[in-house]
């Protein structure tokens, strides 16, 4: 048992929550800041894309025995769906036979997170801004704009779980050796909305991940509980085919039905949808040092904010939970050095899956409707079959396992060398899955 401390956390999003419901378990006060209003109390939608648990995140709910409360709320989603612009269907499946993630709608799951937390003590103070923190003390200062009066709070310890333009990284940024860089995609989303049937069915198969790939630009769609799908739209900012060339109903319906044609029976608020939703951005974001001492440490967003296509920023966000509550497991009362073990733990990882996030968008908006890529992955299917003990694709690895980032990004890229190699044997369409490619992949493996 660690001696109780008073403990801030800055960001009342789901790693900032969980993370409390830690910190109380373990028997700290915990006060967590947002400088939004209660999400419960508000219409949240607009600017979301589903989100999809996978195996490192149900460990972290598994260890503080919220994984089945979570799954209520979920979806399992066990393949693509891949929608061709001649409105054809390719499924992909995502593993094995009951290997899935989940769909998780984004506003439901932060709400029933923190009534969760508030069962357990965490005690949340809405429409509270946090504009800077002494690194020294852990004293925040809280006011309502950015010039005007502050007044301090003192506590023990504080954590910033508030995303990708965090002030508690803020201030950080503003002492010696502080590493920092973010990069925005010249790609951008928009929300835009499936609805349900009359009868409450979904109009689509709810256990896909629903794409439809086209090079540049991507439409996905994930099912909610209430029958609906949340679409997300990437594209360019701007140029040809961008949210800057679609102006008015004219061309965003033409857009639509040259590019979408299937959709146009199951989005009726298309037009009212886009350009009532805002044009969002996508970053990535890497820092470091994550942690002052043993006062301040930075998490989730905060210190690794990554784009979207793996659908991994929360996941990532709540591993670094189970790696933090394992250093407390390790080192006890020295947070010293339990935060500089946490930080130099999962930096390299953070990298790793910010790497394998930025790749994915390629292989989803143009690699997944391409028939070499489809033969290649089933290739690797039969073959991860035939012999689980040798391989195990990327996609796997990643989403079904708790391998470091890292050593799951190394080995896919060694992979991906064997199955170029593959690719390059003359008639592979037609000895796919013969014992010629399965002996050039064994000796493949075995010459590493």
């Amino acid at each position: 048992m660690q001696t109780p401390k008073k403990i801030a956390i800055v960001g009342s999003g789901l790693v900032g929550t969980l993370l409390g419901i830690y910190l109380k378990k373990r028997g700290h006060q915990v006060d967590v800041f947002d400088r939004s209003p209660d999400i419960r109390k508000i219409n949240f939608s607009g600017r979301s894309i589903n989100l999809v648990m996978s195996n490192r995140g149900w460990k972290t709910l598994k260890d503080i025995g919220l994984e089945d409360e979570i799954k209520k709320i979920g979806i399992p989603v066990d393949k693509r769906c891949i929608h061709m612009v001649d409105s054809s269907l390719i499924y992909q499946n995502y593993g094995k036979d009951g290997e899935c993630i989940y769909s998780l709608s984004r506003g439901v799951l932060n709400k029933r997170m923190i009534d969760l937390a508030e069962g357990v003590g965490v005690n949340f103070k809405f429409e509270q801004k946090v504009w800077d923190v002494n690194l020294k003390t852990a004293t925040i200062q809280i006011g309502e704009d950015e010039r005007g009066e502050w007044i301090a709070h003192d506590y023990d310890m504080c954590f910033g779980s508030d995303g990708a333009f965090s002030r508690i990284r803020h201030r950080m940024q503003r002492q010696s050796m502080f590493n920092y860089s973010q990069e925005f995609l010249e790609i951008g989303y928009k929300e835009l909305h499936i609805p349900a049937n009359k009868d409450g069915t979904h109009k689509l198969d709810k256990h896909s991940l629903h794409i439809w790939p086209r090079g540049r630009f991507m439409l996905m769609a994930l099912a909610n509980l209430d029958g609906s799908f949340t679409c997300t739209l990437f594209m360019p900012h701007d140029g040809e085919n961008s949210f800057e060339s679609l102006t008015n109903k004219e061309q965003l319906i033409t857009f639509f039905g040259l590019h979408f044609p299937d959709t146009q029976p199951v989005i009726p608020d298309l037009v009212e949808d886009f350009f009532k939703n805002p044009t969002s951005y996508l970053v990535t974001m890497k820092c470091f040092p994550w942690t002052y001492s043993d006062k301040v440490a930075l998490i989730g967003d905060a210190c690794h904010a990554i784009v979207p296509f793996y659908g991994h920023g929360m996941n990532a966000g709540f591993e670094d939970i189970t790696v933090l509550n394992e250093m407390i497991d390790k080192y006890g009362d020295d947070w010293a050095n339990l935060l500089n073990e946490y930080e130099n733990s999962r930096k390299p990882n953070t990298d790793a899956i910010a790497e394998l996030s930025y790749r994915n968008f390629m292989e989803m908006s143009t690699k997944t409707a391409d028939a070499n890529f489809l033969l290649q992955k089933k290739i690797e299917k039969w073959f991860s079959d035939k012999h689980p003990d040798k391989w195990m694709p990327l996609y796997s690895r990643v989403t079904f396992s708790l391998q470091p980032y890292s050593e799951a990004l190394a080995i896919g890229d060694f992979q991906n060398k064997i199955m170029e190699e593959v690719m390059q044997m003359p008639n592979i369409a037609e000895k796919w899955n013969s014992q010629e490619v399965e002996q050039k992949i064994i000796r493949l493996l075995n010459s590493k």
